[in-house]
């Protein structure tokens, strides 16, 4: 069941938004609301517009037209720092993690903390990210033989956790999330679910893009089809079926 008040406001709403690549109109002022706890699941063909509408709120790119209000004040972030200290993560498909560093350095890629040695020099705090690594991954029930081993060791689903917990040590308030069950065993997919669920749980708004229709009705509240960069349609998951969709998808 989601954990949105219908009288709630959003934590993030996006209004009649465009964007142009040249002559292509790749958004043509497409909306959308994001409460807390709530799953909204991103549909439609490659082209559709998912991944410009994501890299818009995200910092990626500037909207053309229409506005982006987060908390119910508007944003305009001019880069996906900007909007991560406002409190927008975004887990690409390809998790942009450092193989050859630890759980730790990972969550604080680009972020580390520093102290000092000897009372002048500033060297990287590694307790302080053993710390954060070993207390995020227990908030996830995350369970691997050794924290300080490469991630590149890890397996799909425990990658997507270590990417999940990043988000959560830095307090995302939005998450998005780009096919986090791709190239997925079942086993490892159901993982990645548990966790979205988990993150709903805890209050977090996700957008969460997927081409796989079961996993968008297992964990969503709500499905937006794009088709050729508008929007096709919005379904709550409890009033829809995986045909409708489908439909929806390719303009039927």
């Amino acid at each position: 069941m989601s954990a949105v008040s219908a009288s709630s406001q959003p934590i993030l709403d996006v209004r009649s938004v465009s964007k142009r690549f040249g002559g292509v109109e790749a958004l043509k002022g497409v909306s959308l609301q994001l409460h807390p706890g709530e799953v909204v699941a991103l549909a439609g063909d490659n082209g559709a517009g998912k991944s410009t509408l994501t890299k818009m709120i995200s910092g990626v790119y500037a909207a053309d037209g229409g506005e982006i209000r987060l908390d119910g004040k508007p944003v305009s972030f001019a880069t996906p720092e900007a909007a991560r200290r406002e409190g927008i993560e975004t887990i690409y498909q390809d998790l942009a993690l450092a193989d050859n560093l630890s759980i730790g350095a990972n969550i604080f890629l680009g972020r580390e903390p520093m102290r000092r040695a000897f009372g002048f020099l500033p060297v990287l705090d590694r307790r302080a990210m053993a710390v954060a690594a070993k207390e995020t991954m227990a908030t996830l029930d995350f369970h691997v033989d050794r924290l300080d081993a490469p991630v590149g060791r890890f397996s799909g689903g425990q990658r997507q956790a270590v990417a999940i917990g990043r988000a959560i040590y830095w307090n995302a308030r939005v998450i998005l999330m780009d096919e986090p069950t791709a190239a997925l065993g079942v086993p490892e997919q159901r993982k990645v679910i548990s966790l979205i669920k988990m993150l709903k749980d805890q209050g977090r708004g996700v957008i969460f893009i997927s081409h796989n229709l079961q996993d968008i009705f297992a964990v969503s509240d709500r499905i937006i089809v794009l088709l050729r960069g508008s929007l096709a349609g919005e379904r709550r998951i409890q009033d829809t079926n995986h045909d409708e969709v489908v439909k929806l998808m390719i303009g039927g």
